[in-house]
């Protein structure tokens, strides 16, 4: 496919960029290269390849939902600044 000035123009519009002219010389052949090797890629035979999100196979890791005992509550508000006896106290933030 070949790449106009014209469709340059438009592009950079599109992505609110103002090119000088030897931009747009360069962007054209750049953007002729991208296209001739998406030809390339659009020849390869894919019939047996599998449609895949990522390159590496990833998978969510969870632990088991088990139940813990959680922190002492009064070893926990003693590093409290000012503690109160079931919660953190702090400072009125909004009116």
């Amino acid at each position: 496919m070949k790449i106009t000035e014209e469709m340059v123009d438009y592009v950079s519009i599109l992505a609110r960029l103002k090119l000088p002219q030897e931009e747009k010389t360069r962007m054209t052949g750049e953007l002729e290269q991208i296209l001739a090797y998406m030809d390339v890629l659009d020849g390869l035979d894919t019939s047996g390849v599998e449609p895949m999100s990522h390159v590496f196979p990833l998978k969510n890791v969870l632990r088991s939902d088990e139940v813990v005992p959680s922190g002492d509550r009064a070893e926990l508000l003693a590093n409290a600044p000012v503690p109160d006896e079931a919660a953190f106290l702090v400072p009125k933030t909004v009116e």
